[in-house]
């Protein structure tokens, strides 16, 4: 299995947003859950004069700086964002020359913005229309601004969707390319982009490249390993070029029979953990469900993974200690696509081991260490984790990895201190890069690219267009930039295709030798290890992956423009015919995954009347697995509760400070503290992410082997989270659920 929550990256980084006029924030909570970030904001706000939008069920700690508060019901982001859309086309403060020159498809998101009136957003979101005319004409007016969105939008079955439609509204303002604008996606965690790049999904390879046999022979040519021995590891080659079970649906590769014709005809027997919090995904009682049927289960931990915990099973569950950041070294990589190398502090304590000991100690065990070091060097004649980093940067041409070489960024690292941390420019013996070598960094040369899409500097200092990546026309209208619409100082002063072996000579103006030809024939810019298509590129002022017009429409996609869906378990039944959910899917990563069938199961919210509102709170992290384990911050949040507001908390008879039952639609219960609060709405309860170690009621404090146990204790929020997947991602749907609350 693998994670697809795809946050997507993020265009610009944490220290342009000082740059930022106005910044709208949804879906996240940066106070709390990315103080690093928040530090930004606020300066933004404090030096720059930044207007901050906050967009949220829940007055959060972030809300409570901003200058304009919009409280919307959970699920309805997409209607909100179209309410904007219309009233800045309506009032012509949209970006006219940017979309006509770099955007393709404009006109059908203008048109579906049309029933999204103030009125009609004020009764689907519960906004007052007031506030939304306020928050656009405020965003809408500054010069630039930057969105800012973490998992509140992607832990949706419309999460994909709501951030396309988040990207598009920036499109819609030329916000795109622009110091101080973007989309700004904020990670929990120091290398969750890193993950990402390097394959961490269960349908790509590592570097986006797809499950083709193309992206197959070309990765066993950077492993260094034969394709058709590669091959011979999978089943049949169906399943070597299907996607796997995801993060949020593999559960049901388990504990439903019925998935093993996705599955090769077996459902999944086995299970390996490292270095994941598996509790995080939706309906934590099914997670136990899989955990107890499973033949064999493995945990790669430093601490005992709470799930571990959860489990009843008494055989075949092994859990490998973990050596920790400062126990071993290399690379992170950011949310601003940004790399750090982190140093070894000290040896390994105990019994822990550092994951790639314990990874080439399972490939020596199964037979296939050979080949599983194979492109890191000669043999093993390797030097850890420098040559892997190395292959790393060799391989993953897609994004630009090329320059990113371990000497470099250890560079960046070690004279930190030489680099703005607004620009992330450096001086000294780092002038003319960027700190971190946010990629694309297309060869050792270059300073990597901190904006993305920027068209106002070259490509050889950073900068881009919108990648060429789905032909150059579609049904007569060209997906290519305009003329005029393309980096300083590029030779083509307007679009063109992503460099390849044929137009190479067109394109860059230049003629190949005959050497130069046989190296790249047949060869893409992200194809090609000779680095002849990207040296060429570079110099005529060339993006080697093109430069094509964004697309509003996804024509591979369910929802080909974004759609406002009701969630599956909606507040507001009356609104499900009129916005109803997409059609079952019967092979969604494996899975056949329910959307309009378990949305029409019942009306559930007569039976489960209080909405969920649940994120992460700044003394913890995660499941808390690490954070509850220190005493300090135990001290500070010792104990899970439940948001309520006072009037909600008056009708159910439950007084702030008592206990209370959760109830969620899909069976679960967890026991829990109530504590009023005017923070959320009357008909809404917040519901912490960050604490395990009871269940249903039940201290779990005994199942801890001896001298692991944390300091804090809770009930985990996700026992009662109602099933739900986004449509294109399968990201488990946390953020809208019903439950139903009474005095414990």
């Amino acid at each position: 299995m693998a994670n697809t929550w795809g946050y997507g990256a993020m265009t610009n980084h944490l220290g342009d947003m000082q740059n930022s006029k106005a910044i709208i924030i949804f879906g996240a909570n940066p106070a709390s859950n990315h103080p690093v970030a928040m530090q930004h904001i606020l300066k933004a706000k404090e030096q720059n004069g930044a207007k901050i939008i906050v967009v949220d069920p829940r007055y959060t700690k972030t809300a409570a700086k901003s200058d304009i508060y919009c409280r919307i019901r959970t699920g309805t982001d997409i209607a909100f964002m179209y309410g904007m859309i219309r009233l800045i086309k309506e009032n012509g403060w949209f970006d006219k020359s940017f979309i006509d020159d770099r955007v393709y498809g404009m006109e059908e998101i203008f048109k579906e913005c049309e029933e999204y009136t103030p009125e009609v957003v004020e009764d689907i979101t519960g906004c007052p229309k007031e506030i939304l005319i306020q928050a656009t004409t405020a965003f809408a007016a500054a010069e630039p601004g930057a969105l800012i969105w973490n998992q509140g939008w992607t832990q949706h079955t419309i999460g994909s969707s709501n951030t396309r439609l988040g990207s598009i509204l920036q499109l819609v303002l030329g916000n795109m390319g622009k110091t101080g604008g973007g989309c700004n996606i904020l990670r929990g965690h120091d290398n969750v982009q890193g993950s990402t790049d390097l394959g961490c999904l269960a349908d790509t390879l590592p570097g986006y490249y797809g499950l083709s046999e193309g992206s197959w022979k070309y990765f066993a040519k950077q492993w260094n390993v034969d394709y058709e021995w590669l091959k011979g590891r999978f089943k049949s080659k169906e399943m070597m070029e299907s996607k796997g079970f995801s993060l949020g649906l593999w559960i049901h590769g388990v504990n439903d029979e019925t998935n093993k014709v996705n599955n090769a005809g077996t459902p999944l027997k086995a299970l390996v953990c490292i270095g994941n919090g598996i509790s995080t995904i939706t309906q934590t009682h099914k997670v136990k469900e899989a955990l107890d049927k499973l033949e064999l289960v493995v945990f790669i931990d430093p601490y005992v993974n709470d799930a571990a915990v959860i489990t009843t099973r008494n055989d075949n569950l092994f859990l490998l200690p973990a050596a920790s950041q400062v126990e071993t070294e290399g690379t992170v990589v950011n949310t601003a696509r940004t790399a750090q190398w982190r140093y070894k502090v000290v040896d390994p304590l105990y019994e822990s081991r550092p994951d790639h000991e314990i990874l080439f100690d399972f490939a020596k065990r199964m037979g296939f260490y050979k080949e599983y070091i194979a492109g890191m060097g000669n043999g093993e004649k390797f030097v850890w984790p420098d040559n892997a980093t190395d292959e790393i940067a060799r391989s993953l041409k897609t994004i630009g990895l090329q320059g990113k070489t371990a000497a470099r960024i250890k560079k960046h690292t070690d004279n930190w201190h030489l680099f703005d941390s607004v620009s992330l420019k450096g001086k000294g013996t780092v002038k003319n890069e960027y700190y971190g070598l946010p990629w694309p960094c297309w060869d050792e040369s270059h300073p990597g690219s901190p904006v993305l899409y920027n068209i106002n500097l070259p490509v050889s200092q950073g900068g881009m267009g919108f990648r060429n990546r789905f032909g150059v026309e579609r049904n007569g209208v060209s997906l290519l930039s305009a003329e005029g619409s393309a980096p300083k100082g590029s030779r083509i002063k307007g679009g063109y295709a992503e460099i390849t072996s044929k137009n190479i000579e067109e394109l860059a103006g230049v003629k190949l030798n005959e050497e130069e030809k046989k190296a790249v024939e047949g060869k893409n810019w992200k194809t090609d290890d000779s680095g002849i298509l990207v040296k060429y590129a570079l110099q005529a002022g060339l993006a080697p992956y093109g430069n094509a017009r964004a697309r509003t429409i996804v024509w591979n996609f369910i929802d080909n423009i974004p759609k406002h869906r009701e969630p599956l378990h909606s507040f507001r039944p009356d609104l499900i015919k009129k916005y109803p959910a997409v059609k079952d899917n019967p092979k969604h990563f494996r899975t056949q995954v329910r959307y309009e069938s378990e949305q029409n199961a019942q009306v559930w919210v007569n039976d489960y009347p209080v909405n969920i509102v649940s994120g992460r709170i700044v003394e913890h992290m995660g499941t808390g697995t690490e954070t509850r384990a220190s005493k300090y911050l135990a001290e500070l949040a010792g104990e899970m509760y439940g948001e309520v507001h006072p009037e909600l908390g008056a009708k159910l008879g439950i007084k702030d400070g008592e206990m209370m039952w959760v109830y969620g639609t899909g069976g679960g219960k967890i026991k829990i503290k109530c504590k009023h609060s005017l923070r959320v709405d009357e008909k809404s309860v917040f519901l912490p992410q960050n604490f395990s170690g009871m269940w249903s009621g039940e201290h779990l404090g005994k199942r801890y082997p001896a001298g692991t146990a944390p300091y804090a204790f809770g009930e985990n929020s996700n026992q009662i989270t109602s099933y739900g997947y986004d449509q294109q991602t399968s990201c488990p749907e946390t953020k809208c659920s019903l439950v139903r609350l009474e005095k414990a």
